[in-house]
């Protein structure tokens, strides 16, 4: 079993950041990646973001140049670095815990609970 804790949200006006961080413990050999993804009212959960545990990252498309992920392996936790924020990134954002592999994430049922994000226009 994986264990996940989100923290780091907020309310923030658009152009401004966040970080979000993930901290996982438990048995974590299983895996071999921490993904960040997010889910807005009324609409899917998507992956904005992934990092392997070499620190290989992966983000998609609208977050690119704006989002950055990292670990620190010491603390067991990943950080999710939000800047140029916009009102469309509001959601809560969830980690998971998987593996990444062959430029694929497979995510593994192992979630946090989220933390919501609000970007105010």
């Amino acid at each position: 079993q994986v264990q996940l804790v989100e923290s780091g949200g907020g309310l923030v006006q658009a152009g401004g950041s966040l970080r979000l961080s993930c901290a996982a413990s438990g048995s974590t050999s299983s895996i071999n990646a921490i993904g960040w993804y997010r889910q807005a009212p009324g609409k899917l959960r998507e992956l904005v973001a992934v990092i392997s545990n070499g620190g290989n990252t992966k983000y998609e498309d609208s977050v690119k140049d704006r989002f950055t992920m990292s670990r620190d392996n010491a603390k067991n936790t990943v950080y999710l670095q939000m800047n140029s924020l916009k009102p469309e990134d509001t959601a809560v954002y969830y980690c998971n815990a998987g593996n990444y592999r062959g430029n694929i994430y497979y995510p593994m049922n192992y979630w946090g609970k989220g933390t919501l994000v609000t970007v105010s226009s």
